[in-house]
């Protein structure tokens, strides 16, 4: 079987992968000739220069990858083809859909698999992962995936690892962005909303653009939402049944409000399918925080908390919670202006300290300046390396509470494996 992937941002590399790794023949292809290669598995390939300002044609064995230009005849003599979540809805895809070429259409096993969804803006990596302990303790054979986001793999590799194996429920993370992508991939039985923020406004425009992609994709489903969540009125409208869930009651380990209201979601899910209480409530209990989200540690007298917080609501829902003498916040992509907005919570809440570092790029400048704008009296930093950081945590370790969090998952995770070590040896 042969396979073409359109697009190589994390989606389409996931899926380049996923593909060879169940044994397919995979044609790849990009527009953009810059693209970054990074993650793919493309061991000992040979490049031909096709021509050297436009496009690269990269062939092995079993792939071939052009960049800045597509071949048709290629993409022709596939058997299956994976798009990129952000073409659904484009007039390319739409022709893939009419003549059933998409790869959900031709691998389909996991359409017969009871699924659930749990979308939103925050919280959807760490409810998957409480759903995913609770379901698996009540004995049953758990297939996880979706949002690359969220640290798993992809769309693609779910459908793919679907068909090869036996599960008995499909967890899937819904990114924001892929809502109607997902809606026609899958076939959902149940799907969880954690909530609605102020996050991907680049794409969204508006929050009433993002409720009426909810409303789409709730249509004709069992839908779970908070009970205090906007928009309810409009989402009973379109789903078939309701499920309203409050905050959890019970023990858990984590901080905040905003995750007793994921673990209330897993377990208004949880008893929807029976699962037993006590295993419920025992799996939660032992629950910790997925790897970088959220987590506390105790380093002399102060308290870091340390975790992604890349828009200004999630920023915003610690930081109602507690005062904290510094916010170490990563910085967003050039293009990713938008996400700069955490930097008017952090402002509102106006700690001694902001120190800024690089997350998902160098944007300090942009960041500095956006702060001076806001009006920001406090002491401003900027560091480059794991190892300021680090100074700056013991420098403040006689505080009461520090934050680390922003933009860049990868970067926040190495800080937080590092803190968590000090934190273990002292």
């Amino acid at each position: 079987m042969k396979a073409a992937v359109i697009g190589l941002g994390v989606e389409g590399k996931k899926a380049v992968n996923s593909l060879l790794e169940h044994g397919w023949e995979v044609y790849a292809t990009d527009l953009n000739i810059n693209v970054d290669l990074e993650g793919l598995d493309l061991p000992l390939l040979s490049m031909n220069m096709i021509d050297e300002k436009q496009t690269i044609s990269i062939v092995g064995e079993d792939i071939t990858v052009d960049l800045g230009f597509t071949n048709p005849y290629a993409i022709e003599q596939c058997d299956a083809i994976a798009i990129s979540p952000s073409m659904y809805g484009g007039a390319f895809a739409t022709r893939l859909l009419e003549d059933g070429e998409l790869l959900s259409d031709v691998v389909t096993k996991h359409k017969d698999i009871f699924t659930i969804g749990i979308t939103g803006t925050n919280g959807k990596t760490t409810t998957v992962h409480m759903l995913k302990e609770i379901l698996e303790n009540a004995g049953k054979k758990v297939l996880v995936g979706g949002n690359g986001g969220g640290g798993f793999s992809g769309y693609y590799d779910l459908i793919l690892e679907a068909n090869d194996e036996e599960y008995d429920i499909l967890l899937v993370e819904v990114c924001d962005m892929t809502l109607d992508f997902c809606r026609y991939c899958f076939d959902f039985d149940m799907i969880g909303l954690t909530n609605i923020g102020n996050d991907h406004m680049d794409v969204h425009k508006t929050i009433a653009n993002y409720k009426d992609s909810l409303v789409r994709f709730f249509k004709d489903k069992t839908i779970f939402t908070a009970y205090n969540q906007d928009f309810n009125a409009n989402f009973k409208e379109a789903a078939s049944q309701t499920i309203h869930y409050f905050e959890y009651q019970d023990e858990l380990k984590l901080f905040g409000k905003f995750n007793l209201l994921n673990a209330g979601l897993a377990t208004a899910i949880s008893r929807e399918l029976k699962v037993p209480k006590d295993v419920i409530k025992s799996t939660l209990a032992d629950f910790n925080a997925v790897e970088g989200r959220l987590d506390v540690y105790k380093i002399n007298d102060v308290l870091v908390y340390v975790g992604k917080t890349d828009n200004s609501d999630a920023l915003a829902s610690i930081l109602s919670e507690r005062d904290f003498y510094a916010l170490f916040i990563g910085t967003p992509r050039h293009n990713e202006v938008h996400r700069l907005d955490i930097l008017d919570v952090a402002v509102k809440y106006n700690p001694e300290v902001i120190v800024l570092f690089p997350g998902l790029d160098d944007t300090l400048d942009i960041a500095i300046y956006r702060l001076n704008a806001l009006g920001y009296m406090g002491n401003i930093i900027t560091v480059n390396t794991l190892d300021e950081i680090i100074e700056l945590v013991a420098e403040y370790s006689h505080e009461d509470a520090i934050l680390i969090g922003g933009n860049g998952q990868d970067v926040i995770i190495n800080i937080q494996e590092r803190i968590k070590l000090i934190s273990e040896n002292l």
